[in-house]
């Protein structure tokens, strides 16, 4: 599906970014993904201790406006073309979907360690660039948000799905990954097509130092931008996440809008990439899965392994990689 990406760099900010990820379509799919960091100017001093500011007032709920409710029904039929063609599968990949170390390997190197958009240009596509392993080392502590103008009998099942899905990421990292009312550094947003105005100055105000003139994309979304996901590091040049922003927007139906969370906020941990050859995953433009796949946790498995720190480039980090994928699918790669 060409729903989702992580943004590389178009939000520089006087920290570092680390990636942008955008769930962005073709023909009728969404999706897109590439989470890198960028450098922090040298003059920036250390970080101030963290402090969320206040969420989104209070909502006011009024009835959706014309453009809307057309995204609304842009976004159904997308969602049944997909399921009418087998697509969006659920089942994480079954006998159809065999996969080896070898292509464990293979396909971590082009998720995790290449990169989909031009750093520094927005959502301009990369050529495959090298990057390097880039990661959460501190605690990941996630926030839900809702604009006013999203439904609000869509609320409870959002916030459920996303504290449901950031504890089965904490159980296959390891990693620690809580859900918080104060206090994130990994934010979750859902806003609607009329919120829209208010999306870059809640990114800028948890993020004081975005670059504004790279906050524009945010100010008239395309809706071939289904979801995206940014990532700034805390320290100069680092790749080591520090904060995350994940848009969703409520105008999907219910399973796109799962889709969207498992592949931002899977990208947002560090697997910023898409391959058309991945498979079963969501990092695949080709919106088989719509959930994350047995490959995928493989992959959050290897990318979270102690002995995979940020910065480690493909060469550095690959003995790692193949030993690790030899010991979940037996045998040398």
């Amino acid at each position: 599906m060409a729903k989702r990406g992580i943004w590389t760099a178009a939000l520089a900010a006087s920290i570092g970014l680390v990636g942008l990820a955008a769930c962005d379509s073709n023909a009728l799919a969404p999706r897109a993904s590439a989470v890198k960091p960028a450098s922090r100017p040298d003059s920036v001093g250390p970080k101030p201790e963290t402090v969320t500011p206040a969420a989104m007032p209070a909502p006011t709920p009024r009835p959706p406006s014309e453009n809307s409710l057309a995204l609304q029904r842009y976004y159904g039929k997308v969602q049944r073309d997909l399921l009418a063609r087998g697509l969006l599968r659920t089942d994480g990949g079954g006998e159809d979907t065999p996969v080896t170390d070898t292509m464990l390997v293979r396909n971590f190197v082009k998720i995790a360690l290449e990169e989909e958009y031009v750093r520094g240009e927005g959502l301009r596509p990369s050529a495959g660039g090298a990057s390097a392993i880039k990661k959460w080392t501190q605690p990941v502590r996630m926030a839900v948000e809702f604009g006013p103008n999203v439904p609000r009998d869509q609320i409870d099942w959002d916030r459920a799905q996303v504290k449901s899905y950031a504890a089965r990421l904490a159980r296959i990292t390891g990693h620690p990954i809580q859900m918080v009312d104060s206090g994130a550094n990994f934010h979750v947003l859902f806003m609607s097509e009329d919120d829209t105005d208010l999306i870059a100055p809640r990114i800028r105000q948890l993020v004081p130092d975005v670059n504004p003139s790279s906050l524009r994309l945010f100010n008239a979304l395309p809706r071939s931008i289904h979801c995206l996901v940014v990532a700034f590091s805390d320290t100069p040049g680092g790749y080591n996440y520090g904060t995350a922003i994940a848009v969703i927007r409520s105008e999907h139906p219910d399973l796109l809008r799962q889709s969207c969370i498992h592949e931002e906020v899977a990208q947002g941990m560090g697997l910023g990439n898409d391959d058309p050859r991945a498979r079963p995953s969501i990092f695949n433009d080709d919106d088989e899965f719509a959930l994350l796949t047995r490959q995928d946790e493989m992959l959050l498995k290897i990318l979270y392994d102690p002995a995979l720190t940020p910065g480690m480039t493909a060469r550095e980090a690959l003995p790692v990689v193949q030993k690790r994928a030899g010991e979940m699918l037996g045998g040398p790669s």
